[in-house]
């Protein structure tokens, strides 16, 4: 098998997951940042903004898009702000 056909086959794999999970709906880049929040939610129980922008899924996103994606992910329950006194902390939620 070639490497391109492997990889059509992960992407199919990775498609089927994210339908099962109901993650379809969601963009491109806010998959990648709730992908970004749940992997970096695992050492802590909260999310910070700025480990999430620096995360190698969304480093190359822009800060305005990453911005509206992560407010997009809040209003969509995937996200929500910490009850902590700081900002820029969020607790994940798990897929609806």
């Amino acid at each position: 098998m070639t490497e391109i056909l492997k990889l059509t086959e992960l992407r199919k794999l990775m498609q089927s997951m994210e339908r099962t999970l109901g993650l379809e709906q969601l963009s491109p880049v806010e998959r990648d940042i709730y992908y970004a929040a749940e992997e970096l939610s695992k050492a802590d129980q909260e999310v910070r903004t700025f480990g999430l922008i620096e995360h190698t899924l969304v480093q190359s996103v822009s800060r305005p898009t990453f911005f509206r994606a992560l407010k997009s992910l809040v209003q969509k329950g995937y996200l929500s702000q910490s009850g902590s006194a700081n900002r820029g902390r969020y607790v994940v939620h798990a897929p609806k």
